[in-house]
């Protein structure tokens, strides 16, 4: 995030904000995992391919979209060839896409039910959750994060409305979630911080 907590601006498009340092950093982070997940709004906003380049289809982490709506254009780079991807969607939307897996839930998308069925289906054990801030809000809110770890560059993008890492309407913790800083770091013009939620 930028030095006044935004990660993007007004109209939502990507900034770049960490340093080559932290660039690298994040590679080698994903690489610890089994999957990286986003919600649709990073991939309209941003169409990332979330992969190691380096790595094959085979020994990349799995890419997780959260999609309720089915708004994922066929043509995201989210699903190209260069690693598996699993798809999240309501059970109302018959969209189909050229993925690996697409799961399908009826009511309310349930954070806690997701993780277990892709651990039990997939396999999937451990996910790193780059984005967006609703997304990240949303672990937060149903108490699913272990580790929070923010890199913060030497930007201010300003804006009432730009995106923050913990975004979205109707949510406000009683009181906060408390973090305990467990790690910090200097990478080129900016600073990774490395919190741990406190348990209720």
């Amino acid at each position: 995030m930028s030095a006044d907590g935004k990660i993007a601006g007004v109209d939502r498009k990507q900034i770049r904000l960490s340093s080559d340092e932290d660039i690298a950093r994040v590679r080698e982070l994903r690489k610890k995992y089994d999957a990286i997940l986003v919600g649709v709004g990073t991939i309209l906003a941003d169409d990332p391919h979330l992969t190691v380049k380096e790595l094959d289809y085979d020994t990349n982490p799995i890419r997780i979209v959260i999609d309720p709506h089915g708004r994922t254009p066929d043509d995201a780079l989210v699903l190209d060839d260069r690693a598996p991807t699993v798809i999240i969607t309501s059970d109302g939307c018959d969209k189909e896409w050229d993925c690996e897996e697409t799961l399908r839930y009826e009511g309310e998308l349930r954070l806690s039910d997701i993780l277990e069925r892709l651990a039990e289906e997939i396999g999937i054990e451990n996910i790193l959750v780059e984005g967006g801030g609703e997304t990240i809000a949303s672990f937060f809110r149903e108490g699913l994060v272990d580790r929070y770890t923010v890199f913060v560059g030497g930007l201010i993008i300003g804006g009432r409305t730009s995106p923050t890492p913990a975004d979205g309407e109707g949510w406000v913790a009683e009181n906060g979630v408390k973090l305990t800083l467990k790690d910090s770091m200097v990478l080129g013009n900016g600073v990774v911080l490395t919190f741990e939620p406190e348990r209720q």
